[in-house]
């Protein structure tokens, strides 16, 4: 099994930046594709980003393209979304999703394909 625990969660003005981290523990995460998903109250969870068990792919959703970087730290079995230039609409509770990725090519975009979710992390972005 994987834990995930999301973290850096916060309100910020438009403009600003937050960094949230997702800390795996149980086993080590060196072999999963990671993802970030997001929530608004009355909306069904998104894509936002998604990176390789080994880092080298990433994908986002075109909404945070440009603004938001993923990346991993494996050594420290955790995985991060850099949010920059946040504006209202990125207001959500944040998740990351675990899923195991040695053995398929690209990412999984979609919330059913993920295998392990962590409790999330609110994001507030204020006009």
């Amino acid at each position: 099994q994987v834990q995930l625990v999301e973290s850096g969660g916060g309100s910020v003005q438009a403009g600003g930046s937050l960094r949230l981290s997702c800390a795996a523990s149980g086993r080590t995460v060196s072999g999963y594709d990671m993802g970030w998903f997001r929530q608004a109250p009355g909306k069904d969870r998104e894509f936002v980003a998604a990176i390789k068990w080994n880092g080298a792919y990433t994908q986002y959703a075109d909404s945070v393209k440009g603004r938001f970087t993923i990346s991993r730290d494996s050594a420290k079995n955790t995985v991060y979304l850099q949010m920059n230039s946040l504006k209202p609409e990125d207001t959500a509770v944040h998740y990351c999703a675990a899923r195991p990725g040695v053995f398929r090519t690209g990412v999984a975009v979609t919330a059913p394909e993920y295998d392990f979710w962590g409790q999330g992390t609110q994001v507030t972005v204020s006009s």
